[in-house]
C-alpha cells in the first residue's frame, strides 16, 4: 500500500485484518498507522497484522515476490486486465498505490499482472481504499470457493 491519506490506511489496515490477509507492506510516502486518525480508523485491527516498511513499491513487490506470492497491482492502466479474470488464486499480494498517481510505473513494471476493476458506472475511479476492499475480497472469495 502506498497512502498518504490517514483515512484510507486506516481502512486499509481493518479490511486486511477483516479479510486475514498478511503481511502487510507500507511502501513510499504511507502515512502512518500509528497516527491518531489513523488508529480511530482501523479500531486497533493493526495488531493482527504483519506491517512491513518498505519505501521503495518494487522493492517490496521483490520481497513479496521472495515469499512466493504472485504480484497483482491493481491500477487503470494499458494492458490491465479485469479483476474478475486476473489470477487471484492462491499466494497473491495485492498492490494499491497512492490516491493521487496510483501504482508506480516501477511498480507496475514488475508486477505479474496488473488488472482493474471494471466500473460500468459514470464514475472512472475509486478510493484507494475502496478497490482495496474489492480486490481483497475477490481474493478471498476465490480462496473460500475453491475449497
Amino acid at each position: 500500500m502506498c497512502s498518504s491519506d490517514l483515512f484510507n490506511v486506516g481502512a486499509i489496515v481493518r479490511t486486511a485484518a477483516a479479510l486475514g490477509a498478511g503481511p502487510v507492506w507500507l511502501c513510499g510516502s504511507t502515512a502512518s498507522p500509528d497516527h491518531p486518525s489513523a488508529r480511530k480508523t482501523a479500531l486497533g485491527t493493526d495488531r493482527y497484522l504483519d506491517l512491513r516498511a518498505e519505501p521503495d513499491p518494487a522493492a517490496a513487490a521483490g520481497q513479496a515476490r521472495a515469499e512466493g506470492l504472485r504480484v497483482v497491482a491493481v491500477e487503470l492502466a494499458s494492458g490491465a486486465v479485469p479483476l474478475h479474470e486476473a489470477p487471484l488464486d492462491g499466494a497473491v499480494c495485492l498492490a494499491v498505490g497512492n490516491e493521487d498517481r496510483g501504482c508506480s510505473a516501477a511498480l507496475l513494471a514488475v508486477a505479474d499482472v496488473v488488472a482493474y476493476i471494471p466500473q460500468p458506472g459514470k464514475v472512472g475511479s475509486l478510493n484507494v481504499a475502496a478497490a482495496a476492499a474489492i480486490a481483497l475480497a475477490e481474493a478471498r472469495r476465490r480462496d473460500w470457493t475453491a475449497g
